[in-house]
């Protein structure tokens, strides 16, 4: 399948996308196509990417990485995103999981007391389309969070959301390698 936008190069892409994407080369060493698909739009591109740097531990983030990519699988999988289960399967190894700890959290579970909170409270936001209630926030502030980790872990949500849909709804090649969704 081919994507339905054009997976753009550094060359090619619109001027304000360049450096944006050569920003993305540099982290990665490569250019995933997601990065491509979304440099069509240099606004589009300047947020995604802005996302991704103020929720890293270097952007000043308080989750860490690991909790982070555990919950983008836990997402990806609920919304059959093939790509973001692929790419953040391969982060979170590289983040220090285990191949079972991220297995695990795309089922939405851990054996960390936290990290299964944290899961819970984000699969909650993506099926009840942010409808939580006292007794969800409680329940991670029970579990150690404090409020600006809250807030993240909710972002964090919000920026997969944004990454499953542009890969899903502009069908973009999967580049990283494979993980078999279990939701599908």
């Amino acid at each position: 399948m081919t994507s339905r936008i054009p997976l753009v190069s550094a060359a090619d892409a619109p001027a304000a996308s360049r450096p944006l994407l050569d920003a993305v080369h540099k982290a990665f060493g490569a250019t995933p196509a997601m990065f491509r698909a979304v440099a069509n739009s240099p606004a589009a591109l300047q947020a995604m990417w802005g996302f991704f740097g103020a929720l890293s531990d270097q952007g000043g983030g308080s989750i860490p990485a690991k909790l982070g990519e555990q919950i983008a699988v836990a997402v990806a999988d609920r919304n059959a995103c093939e790509y973001c289960l692929a790419a953040h399967t391969a982060l979170g190894r590289k983040a220090g999981a285990s191949a079972a700890e991220m297995s695990a959290a795309q089922a939405g579970e851990s054996a960390d007391p936290a990290t299964a909170a944290a899961l819970r409270f984000a699969l909650k936001l993506v099926e009840q389309r942010g409808q939580v209630g006292d007794a969800d926030v409680a329940a991670l502030r029970a579990a150690g969070f404090g409020d600006g980790q809250i807030v993240e872990i909710l972002a964090h949500v919000a920026l997969n959301l944004f990454t499953n849909y542009v890969n899903i709804a502009f069908a973009v090649p999967v580049d990283f390698p494979g993980v078999k969704l279990r939701s599908a």
